[in-house]
C-alpha cells in the first residue's frame, strides 16, 4: 500500500483523548497509547488515528464485544496510567521486559524488533562507533533510553537527550541539535523512507518483542491474550504485517507464532 506522510499530534497538558469509533458513548475499553509513534499509531494527513497497533486493539476490542478509545499519553506516563486504573490497556511499541513484568502484565507478542541508529545521510557517521563524542536522543524510558544508558559509555557519547516521540526528536536531528536518534527500528525505516537527508545506519540486536500492557494481574490480559491467539492462527495479524510494512512476517517471529502470556524468568 501507499503510506501516508504522519502528521505530529502534540499533547497540550495532560491526556488528550482519540476516539477510534463513535464519541457519543462512553467506550468500554480506554487505551493508552503515545500517538504520533510511527507506524503504530500516528494521525494521518486527514487527522484520523491510525497504525499497526490501532487496527490490531480495535480488532481485538471488536471480538470481546467492546468499543475502544485510545488516550494519548507520552511513553512514560503509559505505566502509571495503566497501574492506577486510568487506562484498561497500553500500547506503542512497548517491549516486554522482566523488569516491566514486575510490575504489570503482558499478553504474548506480536511483533519482534531491534533498536537502531538514525542520522543525517550527509553526516559521514555509518554506525555506533562513529557517535563518539556525539548526543544521541533517545525516547524517554524507552529501551532505547536503557541501551544508551547500558552501553553509552562504551560508545563514549557526549549526551543524552531525550524525547516524548520521534517527531520532535527527527525535528532536532535534521537540525543538527542532536547527532543521532535511537529508536525502534520499524518506525525508523517507516519513517526515513522518503526522507533522502536522514539514513538508519545500524541495526542494534536487543531481541524484543512489542505486546499489550496491563495492569498486573489483570483478567482483560488472559481474555485478550486468547483473541491474540486466535488472530494469529487466522492470519490477522500477519495481514496487518504486511499491509503497514510491505511484507510478509517470517513464520518463527511473533506475529505469526502462537506464544505463551510472558513471566518473568
Amino acid at each position: 500500500m501507499t503510506f501516508k506522510s504522519f502528521i505530529t499530534s502534540s499533547i497540550v497538558g495532560g491526556m488528550v483523548a482519540v476516539s477510534v469509533l463513535s464519541a457519543a458513548n462512553a467506550a468500554d475499553l480506554t487505551v493508552g497509547a503515545n500517538i504520533g509513534n510511527v507506524p503504530w499509531e500516528f494521525q494521518d494527513s486527514d487527522g484520523k488515528t491510525v497504525g499497526f497497533e490501532v487496527d490490531l486493539v480495535t480488532e481485538v476490542a471488536k471480538r470481546l464485544g467492546k468499543s475502544v478509545e485510545f488516550v494519548n499519553i507520552p511513553f512514560n506516563g503509559l505505566f502509571p496510567a495503566v497501574q492506577s486504573g486510568r487506562i484498561d490497556m497500553a500500547v506503542s511499541s512497548i517491549t516486554i521486559t522482566d523488569k516491566r513484568l514486575e510490575s504489570v502484565t503482558f499478553a504474548q507478542p506480536y511483533y519482534d524488533s531491534d533498536q537502531s541508529l538514525t542520522v543525517t545521510a550527509d553526516s559521514g557517521i555509518d554506525g555506533m562507533k562513529g557517535m563518539t563524542d556525539k548526543v544521541v536522543g533517545v525516547d524517554t524510558g524507552s529501551t532505547g533510553d536503557m541501551w544508551v544508558n547500558a552501553h553509552g559509555a562504551e560508545y563514549k557519547l557526549s549526551d543524552t537527550r531525550r524525547y516524548e516521540g520521534l517527531s520532535p526528536a527527527m525535528l532536532d536531528l535534521a537540525a543538527g541539535r542532536i547527532d543521532g536518534y535511537i529508536s525502534d527500528i520499524p518506525a525508523l525505516q517507516y519513517y526515513v523512507k522518503d526522507k533522502p537527508n536522514l539514513k538508519v545506519v545500524e541495526r542494534i540486536a536487543t531481541g524484543e518483542k512489542y505486546s499489550i500492557m496491563f495492569n498486573k494481574d489483570a483478567s482483560l490480559a488472559t481474555e485478550v491474550n486468547g483473541i491474540l491467539t486466535e488472530l494469529k492462527k487466522e492470519g490477522f495479524i500477519a495481514g496487518l504485517h504486511e499491509t503497514w510494512f510491505g511484507a510478509k512476517p517470517e513464520d518463527t517471529t511473533s506475529t505469526v507464532s502462537v506464544m505463551d502470556m510472558p513471566t518473568v524468568k
